[in-house]
């Protein structure tokens, strides 16, 4: 089985940062949500970073680590991987 770690965005650049083991469905889930939700009251609905694994516990601590860096670090990582 395949894991995700993906980092969403809003257009004011505000991230979100989650793990699934279903990308497509899980963006779809987001892009649908109401404002009761982290993303739907940011809109953070790009999808703008993914990393794949096939363990749940490395996708984990690697949603836990990345959720830990700073806020430009994590910039730096979507912008060296995702120019546009």
């Amino acid at each position: 089985m395949e894991f995700f770690v993906y980092i969403l965005a809003s257009h004011r650049r505000t991230l979100y940062i989650g793990v699934t083991s279903d990308i497509a469905r899980r963006v779809t889930e987001h892009r649908a949500a109401d404002e009761s939700t982290f993303t739907g009251k940011y809109r953070a609905h790009r999808l703008v970073y993914v990393e794949l694994t096939d363990s749940l516990i490395v996708a984990i601590e690697r949603e836990k680590q990345l959720k830990r860096w700073r806020r430009d670090k994590k910039l730096r990582l979507i912008e060296v991987l995702n120019p546009d």
